[in-house]
């Protein structure tokens, strides 16, 4: 069985928090408790909130992380470099190729960095991911150095584009996309080279 995913877009910003709902044993998960409390449970209402995972550190992505704890006791789960960049809590650690079960769901971990060392995308088993800002359509997500822009390439490289072309990505800002509609752009830019300089927002099409 498929797994229940329900987005919601809050804050200022905005920014996407996900539900993720096993339907058969009524067993939740919340990834990135960012803003606006109510609506995060609601989506979670009449199931027993097992895990609350972080796709990374960012203000916008925990802003109501102790709301959220304190309101289902469900232990967060967070990579340790980033717990150690943000200085935020956890209860369990985060890696690449772990293996998180909701009820009868089984999600893979995957670590994808650049945007934070301790990104981390979830995937859901059935061609939909949940990547935090690894990627957004258009380009990846904002790095504040050269070193991480050229972190997160590889990540590009070495895992984001060995997905099959019909994985569906579900970012922390913005719409869906599909790997196949991006991978055009992003070769393009990849042979093209970049600056050693190269940081900040950048997009595949220039």
């Amino acid at each position: 069985m498929a797994a229940k995913l329900i987005q919601n877009s809050v804050g200022p910003w905005p920014m996407n928090t996900y539900a993720v709902i096993c339907e058969a044993t009524r067993t939740s998960a919340i990834i990135d408790p960012g803003a606006e409390p109510e609506r995060i449970l609601e989506s979670v209402k009449d199931t027993r909130v097992d895990k609350i995972l972080l796709t990374h550190g960012h203000l916008d992505h925990v802003g109501v992380l102790e709301a959220v704890k304190d309101a289902t006791a469900a232990p967060v789960y967070l990579h340790p470099r980033d717990s150690e960049k943000f200085r935020l809590n956890y209860d369990q650690p985060l890696a690449g190729n772990q293996i998180l079960k909701i009820g009868n769901l089984v999600i893979q971990t995957i670590h994808t960095p650049g945007h934070t060392p301790g990104q981390i995308s979830f995937n859901l088993g059935d061609g939909r991911v949940i990547v935090g800002d690894t990627i957004f359509v258009g380009g990846p997500g904002k790095t504040w150095s050269p070193e991480d822009f050229e972190t997160t390439m590889r990540t590009m490289r070495e895992i984001v584009f060995k997905w099959p072309d019909k994985t569906r990505f579900f970012p922390g800002h913005g719409p869906s996309g599909q790997i196949g509609a991006e991978r055009f752009a992003f070769e393009a830019f990849a042979a093209r080279g970049w600056p050693s300089s190269t940081f900040g927002d950048v997009a595949w099409r220039k």
